[in-house]
């Protein structure tokens, strides 16, 4: 299944890196060249010798041991066809969220531009601090997320790497299945920005982070992704900055061509001032104030009404809602028009805006619905795109 494919295999240090000797078995009963690089601790769980015999290949820990002209985490970052780390510890996965490159491995992970699997694997307590999962939303890379049970430092709780089974099954389906090749895929994200004056603004809570979390996987299973976001993102796939709902539609208008899909994860203001003040307005004397607001365009459905029948491209609403999520999605997808609406529930605090979960509903247009549980952003990005093109 791996036949002529490099798989560059991470391990940190943590208890659980005795099983990825097992992985590295199933990656060569694949067919696949491993090469294995370790940070310096992760040999104090798992022996280098062990590691060497295993891979059929030599084990690297050094930054600087080179004996060619190239440096060494630039040769494996361009040798390998995937980066897989597993376990990655908390500092491990901090440094590379962080663009430190104090090791072999934080370089080549810097340096990687393919896909990349992490598998985190630490105490219960390390992974619910919330600096470390803010560090781990930055990484734009396939996470799979460790499971519940008894850990070795004695704590019952989330933190056990995952199954060596998931990881290898993951690294197969990233390196055989690239089933967006050839799309072009425009996708929007983040709260538009109505100014009032040049200091105040309407807008919404909405972080952007899963229309980005959209695109960083259709970029990485082979679409032309554009993406067009009201939050500050640096991405190697075509990203542009808009402000507010008028700018977002007109940079809409002028990417959709030869479109094959268009996802609007945007959450666009509903009205924006009548009139934008060129100057601070001052407090006055009055306990109240009044201003006028007018309806901004409805983008979704205008975009719905100019594809005027045609399959292409196929549209993707999101709507967001505090009460009766169903029912109001149901009236939404058959007023907009589009294909596919996925409905979040804004009235729960532990998903949707700012936070790195989410759980929807996915509404097709002939009526069917399919709730998605619980799970990371990235993998709701996943599970929305198998059910649009599985």
């Amino acid at each position: 299944m791996l036949s002529g494919k490099t798989v560059l295999l991470g391990i940190t240090g943590g208890i659980a890196a005795y099983k990825i000797c097992e992985l590295i078995r199933m990656y060569k009963r694949a067919n696949a060249n491993v090469r294995v690089v370790c940070t310096p601790n992760a040999l104090n769980f798992v022996t280098k010798l062990t590691l060497q015999n295993l891979s059929k290949n030599d084990v690297a820990v050094e930054e600087f041991n080179v004996e060619k002209f190239n440096p060494e985490h630039i040769s494996y970052a361009d040798e390998a066809d995937i980066m897989v780390i597993a376990p990655a510890s908390a500092n491990t996965i901090s440094k590379i969220s962080g663009g430190i490159c104090d090791n072999l491995l934080t370089s080549i992970a810097c340096a990687f531009t393919k896909p990349v699997i992490i598998a985190p694997a630490m105490n219960t307590n390390m992974w619910e601090n919330p600096i470390f999962q803010e560090n781990l939303a930055k990484l734009h890379y396939t996470i799979l997320e460790p499971e519940s049970g008894y850990l070795a430092c004695g704590y019952e709780g989330k933190g056990r790497l995952c199954s060596i089974d998931k990881i290898f099954d993951k690294t197969i389906e990233l390196l055989n299945r690239r089933p967006l090749t050839g799309k072009k895929i425009v996708i929007t994200s983040g709260g538009t920005i109505e100014e009032i004056d040049p200091v105040r603004y309407i807008s919404n809570y909405s972080s952007g982070k899963m229309g980005l979390a959209l695109a960083d996987y259709a970029a990485n299973f082979g679409a032309d992704v554009s993406l067009i976001t009201t939050t500050n993102v640096k991405r190697k796939y075509n990203v542009i900055k808009v402000k507010s709902a008028l700018e977002m539609q007109k940079v809409l208008d002028e990417n959709i061509d030869n479109a094959d899909c268009v996802i609007m994860a945007a959450a666009v203001a509903d009205y924006r001032a009548k009139e934008v003040q060129p100057q601070k307005m001052k407090k006055t004397s009055e306990d109240e104030i009044a201003l006028t607001l007018v309806k901004n365009p409805d983008i979704l459905k205008a975009l719905c009404e100019k594809r005027a029948g045609n399959p292409a491209p196929l549209i993707v609403g999101f709507c967001a809602e505090s009460e009766n999520l169903l029912k109001n999605a149901t009236e939404k997808i058959s007023k907009k028009g589009c294909d596919y609406l996925i409905a979040n529930d804004i009235s729960r605090k532990d998903i949707g805006f700012s936070s790195e979960y989410n759980e929807v509903s996915i509404l097709k247009k002939d009526g069917s619905v399919k709730k998605l549980e619980k799970a990371l952003k990235s993998d709701i990005a996943a599970q929305i795109f198998e059910e649009i093109y599985g």
